[in-house]
């Protein structure tokens, strides 16, 4: 019982921010649809034009020709693994990243074409660097490449950033990093911008076009998250290159195209989502971080930690199924980072039936268009 009042203190200011009944009215539109996620999409066997499938971790990206089809689908991942499903998490994340293309156009130019669907973006194609770029402003994480677990086994230099002594976990940085990684079978690897280029990842010019990129988009989510009461801790970009050689801020699990040969690279970046981003309440930050506790989080964290409680995540062959609340609780908090950062109303589907004939009949009607 004092776990519980704790927890419920611990969550005090998370739940200042929820307006009303909305936590309930959400909570039971998440429960009916249980039974009814979007787990996996086969689009090229009921649209006319798509030439082939790769299924990421949580998308399942088409060939349309001149286009990419991005399906955001509700599979939950973390630890490199599908871990569950997660009710309108695909709509979640789909929408959440073409609001903060929209609102970063300022910035870089994006591939997005178009949204037929909820859960789809249409893409231009075009040549992906093989790098991700990680922006922390905190030390904090609970995975193998994360800046904490890298920070208290003494690393002070890390891709290139100088680290001072005496940070703790959950510690702000004295100022914003970039800790790019890349890919090498499924796991990610951390990489100095010098192994970047002398790699041949990407030339020099093109490394400092999109690091200056990456920096100013976060410190620019870092600004819209403080308006509404939270803290952009970390995210992940990706960018790509187009026929006419301009940088694009892409979305997840982008298809390289080169030499008219499509090959997929397993990245997961989206545009400040719940999945490629942390999110911390501010208003509890100061007083939690005083205290040596861990900040309240509007992401996949609490997910992440419930599973590393309960297996080994990296190594365990079968994982033990997520419990229905923790699935109905993280798919609250997806809705709620969604309303507060967008400060709109989350439109549930108006239809009841299966999600992937409304899926199937939306993305053809869009590709006979376009």
């Amino acid at each position: 019982m004092a776990s519980q009042s704790q927890d419920q203190k611990k969550h005090s200011s998370l739940d200042a921010l929820i307006t009303g009944g909305r936590k309930d009215e959400v909570s039971e539109a998440i429960k009916g649809s249980m039974s009814n996620c979007l787990a996996e999409t086969n689009l090229h066997l009921t649209v006319p034009g798509l030439k082939s499938k790769t299924r990421g971790k949580v998308r399942d990206i088409y060939d349309g020709g001149d286009y990419l089809v991005l399906v955001t689908t509700d599979r939950q991942s973390a630890f490199d693994r599908i871990l569950a499903s997660i009710p309108f998490k695909g709509q979640v994340l789909n929408e959440t990243s073409l609001w903060w293309f929209d609102r970063t156009k300022h910035i870089t130019s994006n591939a997005v074409v178009a949204s037929p669907d909820k859960n789809v973006t249409i893409a231009k194609k075009c040549s992906v660097f093989p790098v991700e770029f990680v922006v922390r402003g905190f030390v904090t994480g609970s995975t193998d490449t994360s800046l904490w677990t890298v920070y208290r086994k003494g690393i002070r230099n890390y891709c290139g950033n100088a680290l001072p002594d005496g940070l703790l976990k959950n510690h702000r940085l004295p100022a914003n990093i970039l800790t790019p990684t890349t890919k090498a079978a499924d796991h990610d690897v951390p990489v100095t911008p010098k192994e970047i280029v002398e790699g041949g990842l990407m030339t020099q010019d093109d490394y400092d076009e999109v690091s200056m990129k990456a920096l100013k988009l976060f410190e620019y989510g870092q600004h819209v998250a403080s308006e509404h009461g939270l803290i952009l801790v970390d995210t992940k970009y990706e960018f790509g290159k187009a026929e006419d050689g301009s940088i694009l801020l892409i979305d997840e699990e982008m298809v390289l195209h080169h030499d008219r040969v499509l090959f997929f690279l397993g990245m997961e970046l989206q545009v400040h989502t719940p999945d490629s981003s942390r999110y911390w309440i501010a208003q509890s930050y100061d007083e939690l971080f005083q205290n040596g506790l861990e900040p309240e989080n509007v992401d996949k964290e609490f997910l992440r930690l419930w599973f590393k409680d309960h297996c080994n995540p990296y190594e365990d062959e079968v994982l033990p199924e997520a419990p229905e609340e923790l699935v109905a609780e993280l798919a609250w908090r997806y809705i709620f980072l969604y309303e507060t950062i967008t400060n709109s109303t989350f439109e549930m589907p108006l239809t009841q039936g299966p999600v992937h004939d409304r899926i199937s009949r939306n993305v053809a009607s869009a590709l006979s268009s376009l």
